[in-house]
């Protein structure tokens, strides 16, 4: 029985993993849906054969321990994830700043296309909001983040003198930080990201200095949002860490 659900799992995986890579996210984080799959199998190799249960009983105790560990943490970053999913910000704020993600020849990635649509509706609705798009130029896009975001919302009808572009940004950090610099001190903000994305990034943009931003959650596609909670759990462990040895 214990094999079955292994492999089952490891079959599931690497379909998955498959999947992702099919999207061309731009990263390499389908690896991990690789890495699962082989992690499982082999340990469906492990039962089968009879060695994990031949394993001194203290060793299962740990490994049973650890994985508890793990999943109970990640129910609980569930539920801290889970308050930003549907943040729909405040009316009339100062700004709004959408978080850069890939751009391709052929326009804004899907993930950043949510974003970009979730902040033109809030453009439209609050005519006095300036929108701030931030993003450097990864080695495998055609222009900045900055200056695809900006295209695609003038397509969609907001002006120009709306838009501003902060084009050096690589990480959600470093967009938070450089868009700060372009918004006088005190301004209203809410930040344009994904439900899965909303609060990690609102953690970021507090230690950035910026206390009262609120977060605008876009939608992503349904498929993919396994891919999205994993990716971001596993952010948030790295980001937990760096807080604790920094």
């Amino acid at each position: 029985m214990g094999t079955a659900i292994c492999m089952t799992i490891s079959g599931f995986c690497i379909f998955y993993g498959i999947m992702i890579r099919a999207i061309g996210s731009g990263t390499l984080f389908f690896l991990v849906w690789f890495a699962l799959a082989a992690g499982s199998a082999g340990l469906g190799l492990l039962i089968h054969r009879g060695i994990w249960a031949a394993l001194p009983g203290g060793i299962r105790i740990l490994c049973y321990a650890i994985l508890g560990a793990g999943v109970l943490f990640f129910l609980v970053f569930l539920a801290f994830l889970s308050t930003g999913w549907w943040a729909a910000g405040a009316e009339n704020l100062d700004y709004i700043i959408v978080l850069g993600a890939q751009i391709s020849e052929n326009g804004p990635s899907a993930v950043l296309q949510y974003r970009l649509d979730r902040a033109a509706d809030y453009l439209e609705q609050n005519p006095d909001t300036v929108c701030i798009v931030s993003g450097a130029q990864g080695r495998n896009e055609p222009c900045t983040e900055a200056e695809g975001m900006a295209d695609y919302l003038l397509t969609k009808g907001i002006p120009a003198e709306r838009i501003l572009q902060e084009r050096e940004a690589r990480t959600t950090a470093e967009n938070l930080a450089y868009s700060r610099k372009l918004m006088p001190e005190g301004s209203s903000v809410g930040i344009v990201t994904n439900n899965f994305h909303v609060f990690r990034a609102l953690q970021i943009a507090r230690e950035q200095g910026l206390e009262d931003a609120v977060g605008i959650a876009a939608g992503a596609k349904p498929f993919y949002q396994l891919n999205n909670i994993l990716r971001e759990y596993l952010a948030e462990i790295k980001y937990l860490i760096s807080r604790i040895v920094s």
